[in-house]
Formats: C-alpha cells, structure tokens, sequence
C-alpha cells in the first residue's frame, strides 16, 4: 500500500472511532495526535508517521470535509512552528514525550524568551545568566518582546552560562516553565493599542538540568534551528492564491469602483503580482522542506513577506482614503493571536510596521542571505573575544 493510501486508511479509521460530530474537541485532537496524523513527519510515537510531509495536505483537507476541529493554529503558532521542531531535533525521549502531546493539541501554550533589551538584533550578545546549582540553573535577566507570555505555560530560553567564552560559545538553551517562582510578565503596548508582546523579568528562576536542549554551551546551536523554523512559518506560511492582505485589498477594488484610479490600478497590479510570487516562492520552500531540514532560505522568504505586508497594507490605507483613516478601537487589550484579516485597514497598517522587526530584522536578514546564501564575504567583526570583555 502506498503511504497515501496508509494515510487515508488511518483518517478513515480515526474519524470512525471519534465522531467530530459528537467528540469533545480535545479527546478528538489527542486522539489525532495518537493516530500519526497531527505531523505525518514527525516519528511514529510523537505525532506522526514517519511519512513524507507533503501527506499533511492530505489528512488535513479529509479532516476538514469531515468537520473535524482544528487545534487553533494561530493560537498555538510559536509552539507549532518553533518550539516542536526545536524539541523534536535536540530533545531527550522523555522531552518529546511530555512536551510534544500538549503543544501539538493547544493545552499548553509556548513563548520565546529570546530578545532583550541590549541584545535585540545581536540576539548572541544576550546578557540573562544561568548558574548551576546542583540539579538546577539559576537564571536571571530581562526579555522582552515576548509573544503570548501572558497566556503561556512553557517558554523556550537562551541563557549565558560562560561569560568567559566568547558570545555565541557560551549560551545554552532551556525550557522554562512560566510558572515558576521568579517569572514576571508584563504587558508592553504597541503602535496598534494593544499589548500583543509583553517584557518577561526572570529573578532566581530555577530550571532543572532535566529542562535543558542541547549540550551547556550549545545553545546558539539549537538556537539557529529555531530560528530558521520561525522565519519559514513567519513567511512560508501555505496560503491560496489571493489569500492574505492581497485578497482583501483586491475585494475592496472590485466592490468599489468609485475608488479606482489608473495610477492605483498600476500600483495594486504590481503588489497582485508580487503577493504570488512570494506564494509561488513558498510552495518551492515547503518542497524543499519536504527534502530536508530548514536552511537560510527561510530568511529571504521573511523578508519579502515583511516588505510585502508593508507596502499592501500602506496601499489599502491610501485606496480607502478617509476611511482608511479610522481606527476600530484603542482599548488596551492582551490578544492571544495576531490577526491581520479580521480588523481594519489601520490595524494592518500600524501592525504590518512589526513585521521587519519580529522573527529577526530585515537588516540582520540581509546579511544572512548575503552571506548564506549568496556566499559574499562576511562583515568584519570586532566581537571575538570573551563576551564579559565585550563592550555594553
């Protein structure tokens, strides 16, 4: 049997066994999981299959004929797109087992404590310390811009645990519980009024060796494959043709001739054509993904979609005239998901602003595709040392 039909074998008898109509939500996605079919990638055990992962297309299109939930991607999406592959390639057999069930169905939900306040696009010049103390590390430091913090239970961390070896040398990676004792959240409101991102203030957090990724003094490693996974979900998201920003300001065109001009119809011809090629571009990443692991690639994918989302959304304001001046509302508020189609062309406009920023700079991205990419020498660096030596 080939694996499409396995496949379509194991959905079959899954939704025999659990009836959408009648299952609790949550019984039906952990029975899913159960079944192979939330990453047909992912191992036999942990979710998956181990079948080629352009399968998925296949169990999530015969699900949702069928009626079957979903597990609210966008709800769930730093632990999807990048703390599960992170967990799954540097992970312990008892790590995947506890954490991959809970994240993969939305009953814990995951943040990155990555960025800080002087080390935002130098992400290796961090400064939160771990100590170790006996079975346990001590971390203290600041983060900040910090996606779902406020309703996360689990949070994937860099921390310095040798400040006498140079800065990328001396970081390692752990899973902090946000929990525990010593965790402080704090909402930070935006451009947009709400707190979407929150600063994250550590004080003696104590995280068991148990809880660490990868080897001490490994952690830009482990680091780099998060990174990677992130800016592939940030841009390489599978999205229909016209889906998306795109889709939305090319409705607003056909509905409202009266806002049509030659110069905008050029103009939005050239951002329709665009908005393709980047999905076009997304369809062949996730090809090469299928093939392998994620790669540098990922950061020119990031890029243009921030661009991208940028220039539609400033057209979408400037096509609505004063219309697309008003804004819904400004009411402080902690969203548990980014959500660019539901609002406002001002909402879009004001959050779009984020999007070459979050997930890695679009400058820092440049110089990866420069160098990663298109191989052109690297800058000159003067960061080499140990990094407590390091000018702050």
């Amino acid at each position: 049997m080939t694996h499409s039909g396995h496949i379509r074998d194991r959905v079959r008898e899954l939704l025999a066994a659990h009836d959408p109509g009648s299952t609790d939500r949550l019984e039906f996605l952990r029975a899913r999981f159960d079944a192979g079919l939330a990453w047909v990638h992912y191992p036999v055990g942990l979710g998956g299959l181990a079948a080629p992962r352009e399968l998925q297309q296949v169990v999530d299109a015969e699900l949702d004929e069928a009626g079957a939930p979903d597990n609210d991607p966008l709800r769930i999406g730093i632990g999807l797109g990048m703390a599960a592959p992170t967990i799954l390639t540097y992970g312990t057999e008892e790590q995947k087992s506890r954490f991959l069930r809970p994240l993969w169905t939305g009953e814990e939900v995951w943040c990155q404590l990555f960025s800080e306040p002087g080390a935002g696009s130098d992400l290796a010049a961090l400064g939160t310390r771990a100590v170790r103390d006996g079975d346990d590390w001590v971390v203290t430091g600041q983060k900040v811009w910090t996606s779902s913090a406020h309703t996360a239970r689990w949070a994937i961390l860099l921390a310095r645990t040798d400040p006498d070896l140079p800065k990328h040398q001396g970081i390692t990676y752990f899973v902090c519980d946000m929990t525990a004792p010593g965790v402080e959240v704090r909402p930070l409101r935006q451009i947009t009024g709400e707190a979407e991102f929150n600063e994250v203030f550590l004080t003696d957090v104590r995280i068991p060796d148990a809880h660490r990724l990868g080897a001490v003094g490994e952690g830009w490693k482990v680091a780099r494959t998060t990174l990677m996974n992130e800016r592939v979900a940030i841009g390489g998201a599978a999205i229909p043709r016209e889906g998306g920003m795109i889709g939305i300001v090319a409705d607003t065109w056909r509905q409202h001739p009266e806002l049509r001009t030659p110069e905008l119809h050029a103009r939005l011809v050239k951002l329709w054509a665009r908005a393709e090629a980047l999905r076009l571009t997304g369809v062949r990443l996730r090809q090469q993904l299928a093939a392998g692991a994620p790669g540098p690639e990922g950061s020119g994918m990031k890029l243009a979609f921030a661009r991208l989302a940028q220039d539609i959304s400033g057209f979408e304001v400037e096509l609505m005239g004063e219309a697309g001046l008003r804004y819904d509302d400004w009411t402080l508020c902690r969203p548990d998901q980014v959500d660019f189609t539901g609002r406002g062309p001002g909402y879009r406009y004001l959050r779009a602003k984020g999007n070459s920023i979050e997930g890695g700079t679009s400058e820092i991205l440049r110089n990866i595709i420069a160098e990663r990419v298109l191989g052109l020498p690297s800058e000159p660096r003067s960061d080499t040392g140990p990094w407590k030596d390091l000018p702050r």
